[in-house]
């Protein structure tokens, strides 16, 4: 069956000269709100000459605080902006920054909620895509601007601040803020925003908030304020000094390594990452945003570092006197909380187009953008003179091939009853095809994935780990399908992250979107659980079970609660399946890929049956007094770990 062309790019903007507002002059007369859909319908983004509507439609759910502006406008003009009506306001923005992510932040959808919690909502996935550097645009209703009417429904009236409002709660999660007080404010405000959407140094959540009452006001806009513009993504050029000093760094390096991130896959670098690794024989790992970033399974290609990362890799980062990273934050995850460079020689050289990050880890920087940065290195570097290291690479091939039987053991099939996640993983990677695409935010999944999905031959992994936000990944399956017409999009979640925003599965039936959910039914927080029992030494208030007794009376200790998530799913639209064994799930995936609309999958799997360790520590503290007994020996622990932690500077 083929499947329905949900690129929301190939949907016309075209009829905004068959707009029905009265022209006199060079003005156009349009409320607030009908301004600014006309603006966004209006507005492209460029980069390497290529052209694409920048906000091609707008998600949301109305109420009074927008439905008679936002709402009537889009009314008016949907041919010109579509719109998508969903069902959790912070889902649409993880709508939105899954959207993002796919379209490697050269495109962005908008989100409108109402005033009061529906713009509440919004603030969590607002730090999501801030946190990830993903373009954004809501527009939150504002309780009046004129105050005649207050208070009034859902107003917050503040002791110390009459001009607070619950949108307020966005300025430190926002790049951009601006509360629309007055029509003709749109006239620098939603430049600006354009301006920080398609900034590769500026990205995330830009809100505007809009007054009711003020959305449904009248201006005279300048007619060229409605004409198509275009907004280039520049890429910033590296200045050949920096180039020159991190080239040397490379070719005075014995041990050099590479590290992925995101900034990578953001830039299109995966071919200039690859030519520069095969020419030096440097080894390449990645993190969380930069899985993907090796398209091919070549000797230097190790997979993912850090603390949910491979031992192999880990090995390697722990030895290397040069890291070089590129599009990346160094995050606690990726750097082990600073404990996992140990060689006392180490240096870092970093890549990036933000010059705060270029310099993490007291790196010498070079600022640009990766693509350009890592084409200009391949030059330096073999003026430079730099060449491979012979015992280097041996020491990499063989730490990679030690690895891979212990990956391959852990994902084959054990006969085991439940099925491992490892098991259920091994199924989906082996299933996958060239342009799927599998999704995962937080809880065990993101983990297992960055260790052992195998992301070469377009097989993309779509993890979100710098919020680690529940609740991302169904959302965001519906933002990659938008951006994305072809392949299967699949998100890998426990049934405690399905519980939290289940909802667009409506959304999905409701837009006929092909996206499929993948449940590891393990009964509960069971990477929560993990952590717990490394820290505390004891398990308390993870698991899905009964209490025994009443509140009060006993512990969440009884049995497993038995939820019937297949039903869920059908309830909201989708075709649902159980599969309990690995040759079920190959059938499920099979027979899913034939499906319209949303499919979601339950699989059981075993509760505390984990993927190998990685070897890095991560710094979480247990109690330092406490009269458990067994805590002691955990904290023991957790000093000797503190010991390896180092400042890189």
């Amino acid at each position: 069956m083929s499947k329905t062309n949900t690129d929301v790019h190939s949907r016309s903007a075209g009829r905004l000269g068959a707009s029905s507002q009265s022209r006199q002059g060079t003005t156009v007369r349009a409320t607030t709100a009908q301004a600014v859909v006309r603006y966004l319908a209006a507005q492209y983004s460029v980069r390497d000459g290529r052209r694409q509507r920048l906000i091609p439609a707008m998600l949301g759910i109305f109420g009074h605080g927008n439905v008679a502006g936002i709402g009537q406008a889009l009314d008016e003009y949907q041919a010109d902006l579509p719109f998508v009506q969903g069902r959790n306001e912070q889902s649409l923005v993880h709508i939105a920054a899954g959207y993002a992510k796919a379209k490697r932040r050269t495109s962005a959808l908008a989100v409108t909620a109402s005033i009061g919690p529906g713009a509440a909502n919004m603030v969590t996935g607002a730090a999501l895509a801030t946190v990830n550097r993903l373009p954004v645009l809501l527009f939150p209703g504002d309780t009046y601007a004129t105050r005649r009417q207050g208070p009034v429904l859902q107003q917050l009236e503040h002791p110390t601040g009459g001009d607070v409002s619950v949108n307020d709660c966005f300025r430190p999660v926002a790049r951009f803020f601006d509360r629309i007080a007055r029509p003709e404010q749109l006239l620098t405000a939603l430049p600006e925003a354009m301006r920080v959407l398609t900034s590769p140094t500026e990205a995330g959540a830009v809100v505007i908030a809009l007054p009711q009452d003020i959305q449904t006001e009248a201006y005279d806009y300048p007619t060229a304020f409605f004409a198509p513009r275009e907004w280039a993504i520049a890429r910033p050029a590296p200045h050949p000094d920096d180039v020159t000093a991190v080239a040397r760094l490379i070719a005075e390096a014995e041990q050099p390594l590479i590290i992925a991130g995101g900034g990578v896959l953001y830039s299109e670098a995966e071919g200039e990452l690859a030519a520069l690794a095969e020419q030096l024989g440097i080894p390449v790992v990645e993190t969380f945003a930069g899985k993907g970033a090796v398209e091919q399974d070549v000797w230097w290609a190790l997979g993912g570092v850090g603390l949910e990362g491979n031992p192999a890799a880990n090995a390697l980062a722990a030895d290397a006197d040069l890291v070089v990273h590129v599009g990346t934050r160094l995050t606690d995850f990726t750097t082990a909380s600073q404990s996992l460079f140990r060689n006392p020689r180490v240096r870092f050289a970093s890549v990036n187009v933000v010059d705060r990050d270029a310099r993490k880890q007291g790196a010498t920087p070079l600022v640009g953008d990766a693509k350009l940065a890592l084409a200009a290195l391949r030059a330096a570097t073999r003026e430079a003179g730099a060449a491979p290291r012979e015992a280097w690479g041996e020491r990499v091939r063989a730490a990679k091939q030690e690895w891979l039987p212990v990956r391959a053991e852990a994902l084959s099939p054990s006969g085991a009853s439940p099925i491992s996640q490892g098991e259920l993983i091994g199924v989906l990677n082996e299933s996958a095809r060239p342009g799927d695409t599998i999704i995962a935010a937080a809880g065990s999944p993101p983990g297992d994935l960055m260790k052992v999905w195998d992301a070469t031959g377009e097989r993309h992994c779509h993890l979100e780990f710098g919020f680690s936000c529940m609740g991302y990944e169904l959302p965001a399956t519906l933002g990659v399908r938008l951006a994305q017409p072809d392949g299967e999009v699949i998100a890998l979640i426990g049934d405690g992250t399905f519980l939290m925003q289940p909802s667009e599965l409506a959304t999905a039936a409701q837009e006929r979107l092909k996206v499929t959910v993948v449940i590891s039914d393990n009964h509960g927080f069971q990477v929560i659980r993990r952590l717990q029992m490394a820290t505390s030494g004891h398990h308390y208030g993870n698991e899905m079970r009964h209490r025994v007794g009443r509140l009060g009376e006993g512990p969440l200790e009884g049995d497993y609660v038995r939820l019937d998530l297949l039903s869920v799913a059908r309830g909201l639209g989708a075709t649902a399946y159980a599969a309990a064994t690995p040759d079920e799930v190959r059938d499920a995936l099979r027979r899913s890929r034939e499906d319209a609309g949303p499919v979601v999958i339950v699989v059981p799997t075993a509760p505390h049956a984990n993927l190998p360790p990685s070897g890095a520590w991560w710094d979480v503290a247990p109690a330092e007094v406490s009269g458990q007994p067994w805590l002691q020996e955990k904290r023991r622990q957790y000093e000797a770990g503190l010991v390896t932690q180092r400042w890189h500077g």
